[in-house]
């Protein structure tokens, strides 16, 4: 895989993750629980077909290259966690505190993965 696509691809994550907070701020608000076929199916299988595919670049690139901060096993628990939130996101009983944690953890190795893959295609 390319890496100016994986650079992409972290960007979208980024994207998914804001949506994926916006919803659940949204459906929490509410109280109301979103349908599952026709919202959080779609919304979930896009969510983890790019988790999937970000997850394995990433990692075949950090065997090539060290990352300065960054580990496998981060990259593996974010890409678990971002698909988690993205079916949770839909659920109004979902823990408000575990949810907000999960996604700042999310941000935050996103963030970090940009950050450094910006630097090593510089």
């Amino acid at each position: 895989m390319q890496k100016e696509n994986l650079q992409k691809l972290t960007e979208q994550l980024l994207i998914y993750v804001n949506r994926a907070n916006d919803i659940y701020d949204s459906v929490r608000s509410e109280g109301k629980e979103k349908d599952f076929f026709t919202e959080v199916k779609p919304f979930a299988d896009q969510v983890q077909a790019s988790c999937t595919e970000w997850e394995n670049g990433i990692k075949v690139w950090m065997k090539e290259t060290p990352f300065k901060h960054l580990y496998p096993e981060q990259i593996e628990q974010t890409a678990n966690n971002l698909s988690d939130v993205a079916v949770q996101a839909f659920f109004p009983k979902t823990s408000y505190k575990r949810f907000k944690s999960h996604i700042q953890s999310i941000e935050y190795i996103l963030n970090n993965v940009k950050t450094e893959v910006d630097r090593l295609l510089s």
